[in-house]
C-alpha cells in the first residue's frame, strides 16, 4: 500500500503507488498517484477511480470555517459508498516547513467535528482505499512501508491543499 520499493518486479495489471515529496525554499510538498501497470481489470480501474473521487470530495471541504471532520467524512463516505476498506491509522497530515507536521487529517470522521479550518492552513489530503473488508494495515519490518493485513488490492491518492479566503488551492497539480 505505502513503502520502499523492495526489488519486486512488476507486471501487467498490477496496482502501484507512487508517493513522492519535494521541498522547495524551505517548504514541502507531498503527493500520491495509484496506476495500473498495462492492462488493468475493471475492479482495479473502480478502486483507483473511487479512491481519486474521494480525495477531490476531500479537498472540496478543504474551506475557511469547516471542520476537519468535513475532510474526513468525504474521505469516509466515498469509501463505505463503494464498498471499500480504509486503512486504519493511515492519513494525512499537516505540511509546511516540515513534511509531516500537526494535524492529523484522518479518513475517518464526522461532518462538523474537529479542528476549525482557518485560512493559511497547508495539509496534506490522502485516501488510502483496499478491496478487502477489513481495515486494518500493518506495518512491515522496514518500519514504514504498510500493507492491507488480508493482502488486498490497494489504492492511494494525496495532494497538497492551502486553505484560502477563496477556497482550496491545490498545490501539487501537475
Amino acid at each position: 500500500m505505502h513503502g520502499i520499493p523492495d526489488g519486486r518486479v512488476l507486471k501487467d495489471g498490477d496496482v502501484v503507488s507512487v508517493d513522492c515529496g519535494a521541498e522547495v525554499g524551505g517548504y514541502h510538498g507531498d503527493a500520491a498517484i495509484t496506476f495500473a501497470v498495462g492492462e488493468a481489470d475493471a475492479d482495479a480501474v473502480r478502486l483507483m477511480d473511487v479512491t481519486r473521487t474521494a480525495l477531490e470530495r476531500a479537498i472540496e471541504q478543504a474551506r475557511p470555517g469547516g471542520r476537519m471532520g468535513d475532510i474526513s467524512y468525504a474521505v469516509m463516505r466515498t469509501a463505505r459508498e463503494a464498498g471499500y476498506g480504509i486503512l486504519q491509522g493511515c492519513g494525512g497530515h499537516g505540511i509546511g516547513t516540515r513534511m509531516h507536521e500537526a494535524p492529523d487529517v484522518p479518513n475517518v470522521g464526522r461532518p462538523g467535528r474537529g479542528l476549525l479550518l482557518q485560512e493559511g492552513l497547508t495539509i496534506a489530503i490522502e485516501p488510502m482505499f483496499h478491496e478487502g473488508g477489513r481495515d486494518a494495515a500493518e506495518v512491515l519490518p522496514d518500519g514504514w512501508s504498510i500493507a492491507t493485513a488480508d493482502g488486498s488490492r490497494a489504492a492511494h491518492f494525496e495532494h497538497t491543499v492551502a486553505i484560502t479566503a477563496d477556497g482550496p488551492v491545490v498545490l501539487t497539480l501537475p
